[in-house]
């Protein structure tokens, strides 16, 4: 068959693979983005069904903490979200993940359980965070005897003393873990580990570190050890938490534009202050805080001022009285980069108390230099990305400890993949060894025009979600600000997500090459072509499928003319019309389970 005009022929490309599991995974974009792989259509629609207990339990095989990471999650799904390439507004899968978890039956019966026989492994977990728990979770239903090991007289780690109760109630933090320590975990709290040395002299068969990153940065300006007044943030956040710090002054400055700023500036309201300002030495495009993280700070009044960087602290008679900033000006070239700065002035801001949130670090100062362990820079441990193993066989570090601060469902991710590896340790196997993971396909139809999933496409914008009365919200630190979604709003919401683990399956052989897909797709994402090399492919439909980091599918040869079918991924929307549309089948609807292997899959026979 002659190419069409304008068609230069090049070499052709290889038909899309869909068995591979990372290829359905990657449509999934949601998935794709969470580091715990949490299945987010799947739950969603459990959610629609009105089966809040079912999509609980879907949630915690992965991201363990539904209750606490519907509130507090970075959400690096959303972004990645596939509604955003038909409206600006992504779906509220966080929230709907709190939606399960408030409406959720009481689900202690199908949690894994302590077996009646430990198998003699002891496992030392240091800190009583995320990671921890999660290694916990994992090991524990296999009969590993956990022991986690806590400083502090409360377990949760940053969950509990950084994040604020108004953002995340003890009750919900208490119940989730609650949750683990039932499956038979020790827990010493009041316990803090000064050594190394004498930990591994204790003969636990592998030691989990998951200690976070418990330090804050300095700003070491003239008149910083001059005052009491100015304070570590996730310190001073840490202090509050344990009823340390009852209030504050009444004009603070908060130094940083991260989530623990937030959380600083929204506590000094709440314990007192009536003039928070948020100091920022950039613009705002490069602040490092979530985007609602700012709304409701700004909704509080809280003034967040840009392009000030700090200077000195002002001492006047042994009294902090205010900051010196100078004022930046910045050039950014197209891409938002920083291109010059420069200084235009100088403004004194007055402040009774100032907190420092510009970042946070690692600290081993009881992890001995001879105890085996390699350091290396920012005197980090060595660890190796993939099995979280150190240098030292039996020690495994994961969450913030690991590589540095990053987020509560990295933690999680991490102590899944820890748990594996303390596993194949125990075992006297690999820690390299691990599962492939896989994809299973299984068609959704139930009828000639009826799938088992609302394939209808909803034109609803995102849900807002309700918040406390701003008059209400400052009686006291564990006034949840965020109501949750009403029924009305989740009902709505759910609705909103387009299903992309519902997956346009082709099968080439069955097609008759008759148009009628391409004709009724909705978003021009389909075509017949001769083949050609993908960069080729991708300017041949209608709307060129330019976004490289999406896939383009690429069928078979097609039994009539020998063209392909192709599909840009990254705008379908898996309505589903194609395959309604095909009048032999060719298409079909399949939901794709990725298979994401834990640590109970390494163990045959094994029922958690």
């Amino acid at each position: 068959m002659n190419a069409p005009d304008g068609f230069k022929r090049q070499d052709t490309a290889s038909p899309t693979d869909t068995t591979d599991p990372d290829y359905f995974h990657k449509v999934v974009d949601c998935q794709w983005a969470c580091p715990a792989h949490t299945p987010v259509p799947g739950y969603i629609r459990l959610i629609a069904q009105g089966r809040f207990s079912d999509a609980y339990i879907m949630n915690r095989e992965s991201n363990v903490f539904p209750g606490i990471l519907g509130r507090v999650c970075d959400r690096p799904c959303e972004p990645a979200c596939r509604r955003d390439r038909v409206e600006d507004e992504a779906v509220a899968i966080c929230r709907l993940k709190r939606v399960a978890a408030d409406h959720k039956d009481d689900i202690t019966d199908r949690l894994p359980k302590k077996p009646a026989q430990t198998n003699g492994k002891r496992i030392a977990l240091i800190g009583a965070g995320p990671a921890s728990f999660t290694v916990a979770n994992d090991l524990a239903p296999l009969g590993y005897e956990c022991v986690i090991i806590e400083r502090y007289g409360v377990p949760g780690g940053l969950m509990r003393s950084n994040i604020p109760a108004f953002r995340l109630p003890e009750n919900i933090l208490t119940e989730e873990l609650g949750y683990i320590l039932d499956m038979g975990v020790e827990l010493r709290l009041n316990s803090p580990v000064s050594s190394m040395k004498a930990l591994l002299d204790e003969g636990y068969d592998a030691v989990f570190v998951g200690t976070g990153a418990p330090k804050g940065k300095e700003l070491n300006l003239p008149g910083r050890q001059d005052s009491d007044n100015i304070h570590i943030g996730i310190d001073w956040l840490e202090s509050v938490a344990f009823e340390h710090t009852k209030s504050i002054g009444k004009k603070v400055l908060i130094i940083g534009v991260g989530n623990t700023a937030m959380d600083c500036c929204r506590t000094s309201l709440r314990l007192g202050a009536d003039d928070v300002k948020v100091m920022a030495r950039k613009p705002r495009s490069f602040f490092k805080a979530s985007a609602w993280e700012l709304e409701d700070a700004e909704a509080e009044n809280v003034d967040i001022i840009v392009n000030h960087s700090p200077k000195a602290f002002i001492i006047k008679n042994g009294v902090l009285t205010g900051m010196l900033f100078e004022m930046m000006n910045y050039e950014l070239d197209e891409a938002g980069a920083i291109k010059s700065q420069k200084v235009t002035g100088e403004v004194e801001i007055a402040c009774d108390d100032v907190i420092l949130a510009i970042g946070q670090e690692n600290s081993f100062p009881w992890i001995e230099r001879d105890a085996g362990l390699d350091f290396g820079k920012w005197d980090m441990p060595v660890v190796d990305e993939v099995t979280f193993q150190s240098t030292l066989s039996n020690v495994f570090f994961g969450g913030d400890s690991a590589f540095g601060p990053k987020n509560i469902i990295w933690a999680v991710e991490h102590g899944h993949q820890a748990a594996i590896s303390i596993h194949q340790h125990c075992q006297g196997k690999p820690v390299s060894e691990r599962l492939t993971n896989g994809v299973k396909l299984s068609s959704t139809k139930m009828g000639m025009f009826e799938w088992r999933y609302s394939n209808s496409f909803d034109g609803a914008e995102r849900r807002v979600m309700p918040h406390v009365e701003l008059t209400k919200r400052f009686k006291d630190l564990g006034t949840e600000v965020e109501l949750g979604f009403t029924a009305e709003q989740a009902a709505t919401e759910v609705q909103r997500c387009l299903n992309c683990d519902i997956q346009t399956v082709f099968d080439a052989p069955l097609c008759t090459e008759c148009d009628a897909c391409i004709d009724i797709c909705p978003v021009d994402c389909l075509s017949m072509t001769p083949d050609a090399d993908e960069a080729v492919l991708r300017n041949v439909l209608e709307n060129p499928a330019l976004n490289e980091e999406q896939a383009l599918y690429v069928s078979a040869g097609l039994p009539l003319t020998g063209r392909v079918m192709i599909k840009d991924e990254n705008i379908c929307l898996h309505c589903g019309l194609c395959a309604e549309r095909c009048p032999t089948a060719a298409w079909d609807m399949q939901e794709s389970e990725i298979i994401i292997h834990h640590v109970e899959d390494m163990v045959p026979g094994a029922s958690t």
